[in-house]
Formats: C-alpha cells, structure tokens, sequence
C-alpha cells in the first residue's frame, strides 16, 4: 500500500505533457509514423509539414520557453477559458505502449489450427457429433500444438455453448484421432505424450528402415513411456541399469528422442494471436577511419506544424473580441480551437524533446563505449549504469531506462538493444573494473570447453573464473548461468 501511495504520488507530480513525453519515447521507429498518424485524425489542428513555414516564435507560449508560440495568450483574451477546463484529450492520454496494436499475420497456409481443422474434414469421422467435438478439441489447443485442457472442460463448453451432453470418452476417442493428425504430436496433453505419438507414428512406419535404427526406436519408446523422468533429469548410469544396454545403444537411442519435436505446433501462427516483431533500428553508428558518426533514423524527426486555417480562427476571432463581444457559438469556437491548437503544440513538442532525448542518450552511451563500437570486442565494454547517463545528460533515470529498453542501434557487428552495454561491475585481481557482461562471456567460454561427460558444477566454473583473476562466489556463479539459461552441471552432460 505504502509502494501504491508512493507510486501515485509520483505520477501526480508529472504533467500531462511529460506523460506524453514518456509514452512517446517506448514507441518503437517503425510505429512512430502510425502513432502520429492517429494523432493527426485526433486533431484536425495538427498536420503534417515544416514548422519553419511560419514565422520564428509565432507560436511559442508563455509557460514554455521551448514550446511553439500562440502569438497571443490565450487567457488574456479568453479568460473565461482558463487552465482548468480540459474538455479536450489528446489522443496521446489515451494510447499506452503495452496495449499496442501488434502487427498480425494470419494465413491459411501457416495457421495451425486452420491447418487441423482441414485435416479433421478428410478423416472417416461420419458423425456430425465428432466433428463437432473435434472442432471443439482444435480450438482448444495453443500455439504449441498442445491441448492443456481436460477433456471436462471441453465437455462442459460444448454443454453451455451448444447444449450438447458429451461423454468425457467421446472427447478422449476423438482426441486420439486428432493426435494421429500432422504436425506429429500435435493434441498431446504433456511433453511425455507429444514425444510418444511421435516416436509411435516412426515405428508404424519403419519399411526400408534399417534393423538397427527401428531398434533405437524402440529403445527410445521405453525409455518416453516408463523411464521418462530419468530421462529428463539424465540419470545415464540409472537408465544404463534398468535397460540392461551399453552406452553406444542408450546414445543412439537418446539421439532419436532429440530429433523429435518438444512443441508440435512450432512453425505455425496462432490463429488471430501471433505476432511479429520488427526490429528497426533507432541509431546507426558506422567508423570512420577510427572516427565514429552517429545518426538517428529519419523516421524518429517528422515535420509537423499547427494547421493555419485553426491559426486564422484565431486571429479572426481575437479582432472580433476586440471591437464587441462574442457570441455564444463564437465563445465555444474560441474554446474548441484553443483546446485544438494547445494539444497539437503539445504532441509537436513532445516529438521534438523526444528526438534529443533519443539523440543524446544515444551519444552518452557511444562516447562511454567507444572503444567497444570501434572494435566490436565484448571485452571493451565499460562499466555503465542507467545513472551514468541520466546524470551526463540531466535526465531521470526513468527516462534512461525506457529508451534503454526499447531502442536498438545498428552497428557494423549487428543491431544491438541499448540495454545491452549496460552493465554492472566487479573487480579483478589487479583492482580494475571488469563488466558483468565479460564475467558472462568468460562463463559461456569456460562451459563450452568443459568435458560434456563430466560438466564443471557451478563451485568448479567458480575455481576456474578465479584462474582469470576475477573472484565470484558460488551464488553469483550460479546467478549469471541462469540468466544466460545455461542449466546445471548434470543436465549438460552428454553420453
């Protein structure tokens, strides 16, 4: 309750146009035209063209020295008009960065729950009710191919959508049908399940198929149905014993097993759900015979300007006042077209404090990485905090972090997020700072060269990044290998 209060306060003390400001910087490149797009359908004072068209501080108010200036204070001749009427909301108030549009792709040809239900139409099913039932069973699986429901559920949804009473056996009857259906696997109800139908469905079809190879199959089908959790934790010597075969036999069949498909429905979309992500980059930084340039994409800097049909309203309106008083209609114009040309002063200001934000983040973090954007060598990064910069370039650290965590940079090694060359420190023996990110590519090194039938637990990886001078404990070892997604010692070893 005390972080909530807090939280709220916080937010209290920022103005709508920082607000703004904030929700405009987490916009990626690429959705910055469609966002200023709805902005402009939003307020028919704001378009698109160079706000250097009108004369220099025509439209720059009061309040903000940096702002685009009305030419008048509005107040001045509009009281009755004053800050705390806000009939008007920017479009902006009402968009947030998580609740964004994604880009969608739906197809025929890659959906996979389009691509079962074609299945389900060729099959002997006769029975209206089966397919009904195998309708229901497809639209149940996700976009792993698998069916993470009971079989009551279905039965139930069938009760209260279609008022029809379905037997748990007839699902599960229909189910089996639909688990022989490709991708192979696809309706299993667990890890265990999806691996087992796909090894089945090899061993009805072994013609042509060596003696030895069918019987790696088969090895590999006991191992899935009775030995399976010694398989997934890699109890090599238990499964050796239990099985009664040599370690040649047990590997062969091991390789079979990773040749199948843990997630079924891999290499389809889901339907009306899947996503894809675009990646285009914010910076570029290329070398220059060892001088690095920094640009900023294009698309970040649009030329946007009041509407000067609104700022001829104005401008009437204002000479009207000056010789009688203005009617009724003529007040609510008044209001309507300051509202109007206030918040399209406020989202062009926005776009311009975010491109410099954007600009001089990006600029902190080249000329502390400098040498790194140089050389692209990993082992060239610096210490670099988000404080660091928001202190360099007199920003919240706030501010720091959302640019960090939604802005990539293209550089002669790649495109790279900028959250990436942030990083925390350590020191090595000699005293000098070394960067988390080189301790996690010294760990990945040190693993790669272990001897995968005895992998180095997590106090061995800690003996041996001491032999590099940098002393972490074993808690810290074992820290960095899961955020890599590295596993234990014993889920690394190989026969």
């Amino acid at each position: 309750m005390i972080r909530q209060s807090l939280s709220q306060k916080l937010a209290q003390k920022m103005s709508p146009r920082q607000i703004q400001l904030m929700k405009l910087l987490q916009v990626p490149t690429f959705e910055l035209e469609q966002r200023i797009k709805e902005e402009i359908e939003a307020n028919p004072a704001l378009e698109e063209g160079n706000i250097d068209h009108y004369e220099e501080g025509e439209y720059k108010s009061e309040d903000d020295s940096e702002g685009v200036d009305n030419g008048f204070d509005f107040e001045d001749y509009f009281p009755e008009y004053g800050e705390e009427d806000s009939t008007y909301t920017s479009a902006s108030d009402g968009y947030d960065r998580e609740e964004k549009k994604e880009r969608q792709i739906a197809s025929h040809e890659n959906n996979l729950q389009d691509y079962l239900l074609a299945q389900l139409e060729m099959t002997s099913l006769e029975d209206e009710i089966d397919h009904i039932v195998g309708r229901q069973i497809i639209g149940s699986i996700d976009e792993d191919g698998y069916l993470r429901r009971e079989p009551i559920s279905i039965t139930d949804d069938l009760l209260f959508s279609m008022n029809l009473s379905i037997s748990e056996e007839k699902v599960l009857e229909v189910l089996k049908v639909i688990q022989q259906f490709d991708p192979k696997g696809v309706g299993a109800r667990s890890l265990q399940e999806a691996l087992l139908i796909q090894i089945e469905s090899k061993l009805r079809h072994t013609e042509g198929m060596d003696t030895y190879r069918i019987q790696d199959l088969s090895t590999a089908k006991v191992i899935l149905t009775e030995y399976f959790n010694e398989f997934a934790k890699k109890h090599f010597a238990k499964l050796l014993q239990q099985l009664n075969i040599d370690e040649d036999d047990l590997k062969s069949a091991y390789e079979e097993i990773l040749k199948l498909n843990p997630k079924p429905g891999s290499g389809f979309v889901e339907s009306g759900k899947a996503t894809i992500h675009f990646v285009e980059p914010d910076f570029s930084i290329v070398n220059r015979d060892g001088e690095l340039e920094m640009s900023i994409n294009g698309r970040n800097a649009p030329d946007l300007r009041v509407n000067e049909g609104y700022k001829s309203m104005i401008r009437n309106l204002i000479q009207k006042k000056k010789s009688r008083k203005l009617t009724k209609e003529e007040k609510n114009t008044a209001l309507f077209v300051k509202q109007k040309i206030e918040a399209a002063q406020s989202f062009i200001e926005s776009i311009q404090n975010r491109n410099v934000t954007l600009y001089n983040t990006m600029h902190a973090i080249m000329m502390i990485q400098y040498d790194y954007f140089l050389t692209g060598d990993l082992s060239h990064l610096k210490p670099m905090i988000l404080k660091d910069i928001a202190e360099q370039i007199g920003v919240d650290i706030s501010t720091v972090s959302r640019v960090a965590n939604s802005k990539y940079v293209q550089t002669e090694f790649g495109t790279k997020l900028l959250k990436d060359f942030f990083s925390d420190k350590v020191q090595n023996a000699e005293g000098d700072d070394v960067t988390t990110a080189r301790v996690k590519q010294i760990l990945v090194q040190i693993i790669d060269q272990e001897d995968k039938s005895n992998p180095l637990s997590d106090e061995a990886l800690m003996e041996h990044i001491e032999k590099e001078g940098i002393s972490l404990s074993r808690r810290t070892i074992s820290k960095y290998r899961e955020k890599m997604n590295i596993p234990v010692a014993r889920l690394r070893k190989e026969i």
